[in-house]
C-alpha cells in the first residue's frame, strides 16, 4: 500500500528530508569520502611501484605488502605502517581498510591535502585505492541531483523474514568481480495493480534494498537502507516486524556512481521494479 501523508505531516516530512539530504552531501564531501577515489590498482606477486603511490607493493601468501622505494618523494605514514618496511596488511573478502596516508610532493601540509591509501580484497584479489581530497570529482562537486520529495513514494510493504539467511553470489560494478551476500528476507511492492517481490540483503537488523527500475534519469542501480521498527543492531533474535516502510525518497547512489573506481555489489537478479521510481537520487554523471 502507499501511504499519503496529510498536508502538515507532508510539510514536516519534507523538512526532515531536506535535512537528511544536507547531511548526506556533507558526508560525501569529506576529505576522504566517496568523491575522492582516484584509481583502483591491482598489485601482483612481483614488488613494483603503483602509479601515484610511494613505495613498492606486492602480494604474497594472501597478504599485501609495501615498503619504501628508492626515489620516493613522499612517505606512507600511519598507525599500522612500518616506516622502514615492509608493512603487511590482511583484509577479509569484500572488506576494506585505510592503511595510511601520504602527502604528495608540492602540497601544503594538512589532512585536507593528504591522500589516504585504502586496501580492498575483491574476489580474492588485493586492490589499492588512493583517496585524494583534491580529486576532480570532489573539487567539482556541486551536489547530487535528486527528485523532489514526494510522500507518494513512502510505501508500507509486507515483509517475510527468512529463518536462515540465503547465501547468494552477485556481480559488481567492476568487470570480473563478484560479491558474496546474504539474503535475509523479501518484501512485496505493489504499484499500478502489480506486485513485485524484492530481496533484502545487508543484515536482518539493518536491511538494504538494492534495486533497478525503469527510470532513465538514475544510475544503473541504487540502494535503500530500510529501518526495522523496534530493532537495533544488538538484537540477536532479529526483527519481528511484519511490515517495513520503504521511503524511496531516500534511495541513494552507491559509490560506483560517483567515480570509475567503485567495486559495489550489483542487485540480485530479479530485484527490478518494472516502473520508473521517480524518487531519490538521480545519476550524478
Amino acid at each position: 500500500m502507499t501511504e499519503v501523508l496529510s498536508p502538515p505531516d507532508a510539510d514536516a516530512a519534507a523538512r526532515e528530508h531536506a535535512a537528511w539530504r544536507a547531511a548526506r552531501e556533507r558526508e560525501l564531501r569529506k576529505p576522504h569520502g566517496w568523491l575522492t577515489p582516484a584509481a583502483l590498482l591491482w598489485p601482483t606477486a612481483t614488488p613494483s611501484r603503483l602509479p601515484g603511490l610511494p613505495g613498492e607493493w606486492w602480494v604474497d601468501d594472501r597478504t599485501l605488502f609495501t615498503r619504501p622505494a628508492s626515489g620516493d618523494t613522499a612517505s606512507l605514514v600511519g598507525e599500522h605502517v612500518e616506516p622502514d618496511g615492509p608493512t603487511s596488511i590482511v583484509v577479509g573478502e569484500g572488506r576494506s581498510q585505510i592503511l595510511g596516508t601520504f602527502l604528495p610532493e608540492g602540497r601544503a601540509a594538512g589532512a585536507e591535502h593528504e591522500v589516504a591509501v585504502e586496501v580492498v580484497l575483491r574476489t580474492g584479489r588485493y586492490g589499492v585505492r588512493p583517496r585524494d581530497p583534491e580529486a576532480a570529482t570532489r573539487a567539482e562537486f556541486d551536489g547530487v541531483p535528486a527528485f523532489d520529495h514526494d510522500p507518494a513514494w513512502v510505501l508500507d510493504v509486507p515483509v517475510r523474514w527468512y529463518d536462515e539467511p540465503d547465501a547468494v553470489t552477485v556481480g559488481a560494478a567492476q568487470p570480473r568481480l563478484v560479491h558474496h551476500v546474504e539474503v535475509f528476507g523479501e518484501v512485496d511492492v505493489a504499484h499500478a495493480g502489480t506486485v513485485t517481490t524484492l530481496a533484502l540483503t545487508g543484515s536482518s537488523t539493518e536491511p538494504a534494498l538494492l534495486f533497478t527500475d525503469e527510470s532513465d534519469e538514475v544510475a544503473p542501480w541504487r540502494v535503500l537502507r530500510v529501518p526495522v521498527p523496534g530493532t537495533t543492531a544488538d538484537d540477536a533474535d532479529g526483527p519481528a516486524s511484519g511490515t517495513l516502510r520503504l521511503d524511496l525518497n531516500r534511495a541513494v547512489n552507491l559509490p560506483y556512481a560517483f567515480t570509475r573506481f567503485g567495486t559495489c555489489p550489483a542487485p540480485l537478479a530479479g530485484n527490478h521494479l518494472p516502473f520508473a521510481v521517480t524518487a531519490g537520487e538521480k545519476a550524478p554523471r
